[in-house]
């Protein structure tokens, strides 16, 4: 696990500023969207007109991402905040024996053989951090002594959206709706939400990685991914890093069914279909396998060189702020190594069979009796 404490004086904080200055410089220097650009979910050609109109569905297409300031009100995260601490409060680790989240390489591992994991598609179960479980190897064990159980969460999952009132209401509300039909979503259902912690001194990295990896679809892929911060996120707690323009790329990994019988989860990689075809689609997928499920070389501790190298970018966020992005964008986010908390609410949509897109059969996430995912 990387670590290394950050402070905003001295040095460290020349770091960050300088990392912040090239971060915008970065941004800047992104192409404005072409006189048409194609849909990334349908195929759609989209006209110099209807991108005009829509600047932040021109920034969606062009570069497979954009940031929506103030999309959840103060109370709404107040609220989520406040409900996620009466949640954890009510879990007794001693019960349900804390199984660690990994992404790194351990990660099929980890969570492909364990049941606690694929049960909680529908339901509200809690993972820790890998450094806050005793034995530290990503395997079920207790809390580490003197750690608190709401400072050793990782994430908690994946069926907030369905099983708790609160975080149903903001995952169902006309705006989420409405979101995803501007960005072309003719037929959206939400199979999926996560909440994730990021703790200070602890929270770990988030390697690289596809949303549409874990939330597969055919005969295209349609995972959007909805991230809204809780607490603002910044370079310092572990912000998302995207790579603009990656989502034309290919899917290189799926997280599936292991054909063997046995029930475990397995990554297979992928020759699929995705948004962006061959060419140099191809290339960067080709590319990114050097980092995949992993962090690009001199990507810790910072300045981050070889992120910026390897193309990608920080986003910080205010609270209640929204990024929002296909399930291609190859995106992570380091280690929260600062005291500041950086909680995250994240929601997963993909077009429905309205749209003629069918769910995977050998996703990990299935409902319990093949129901189907709540409409939007």
């Amino acid at each position: 696990m990387l670590r290394r404490c950050l402070s905003t004086t001295g040095a460290r904080g020349a770091e960050v500023t300088a990392m912040r200055a090239r971060a915008a410089a970065a941004l800047d220097a992104l192409p404005s969207a072409s006189s048409s650009e194609v849909s990334w979910v349908d195929g759609r050609v989209l006209g110099a007109a209807e991108l005009e109109a829509d600047p932040l569905r021109a920034s969606f297409e062009r570069h497979g991402f954009a940031k929506i300031e103030a999309f959840a009100s103060a109370a709404e995260c107040a609220g989520m905040l406040a409900r996620m601490g009466d949640l954890t409060d009510a879990w007794d680790p001693e019960l349900e024996n804390p199984v660690a989240f990994r992404t790194d390489g351990e990660q099929e591992g980890a969570q492909g053989a364990s049941d606690y994991f694929s049960l909680s598609a529908d339901r509200v179960h809690f993972f820790a951090e890998v450094d806050a479980v005793d034995d530290g190897a990503g395997a079920s064990g207790g809390l580490r002594p003197g750690l608190a159980k709401g400072e050793a969460l990782n994430k908690v999952g994946h069926g907030l959206h369905v099983a708790d009132e609160v975080f149903k209401e903001y995952s169902g509300s006309p705006k989420v709706t409405a979101l995803a039909r501007r960005l072309g979503w003719a037929a959206p259902v939400l199979p999926q939400s996560m909440y994730i912690f990021k703790q200070p001194r602890i929270g770990g990295e988030v390697t690289s990685h596809q949303d549409s990896t874990f939330l597969y679809t055919t005969p295209r892929q349609t995972c959007l991914g909805l991230w809204l911060a809780l607490h603002d996120a910044t370079v310092e707690n572990g912000c998302v890093w995207v790579r603009p323009g990656s989502h034309r790329e290919t899917l290189r990994r799926a997280f599936v069914t292991s054909p063997d019988g046995s029930g475990n989860m397995i990554f297979e990689d992928e020759e699929c279909e995705g948004a962006g075809g061959e060419g140099a689609a191809a290339a960067g997928r080709a590319e990114a396998w050097a980092w995949e499920g992993a962090l690009p070389e001199g990507s810790w501790p910072p300045p981050s060189d070889g992120l910026f190298a390897a193309g990608f970018i920080p986003i910080e966020c205010k609270a209640g702020d929204l990024l929002v992005f296909p399930g291609l964008l190859d995106h992570l986010s380091l280690p929260n190594a600062s005291e500041a908390p950086r909680h995250t609410f994240q929601l997963h949509l993909v077009e429905g069979p309205g749209a003629g897109v069918r769910w995977s059969e050998r996703n990990w996430l299935q409902y319990p009796g093949k129901a189907p995912f709540p409409e939007l």
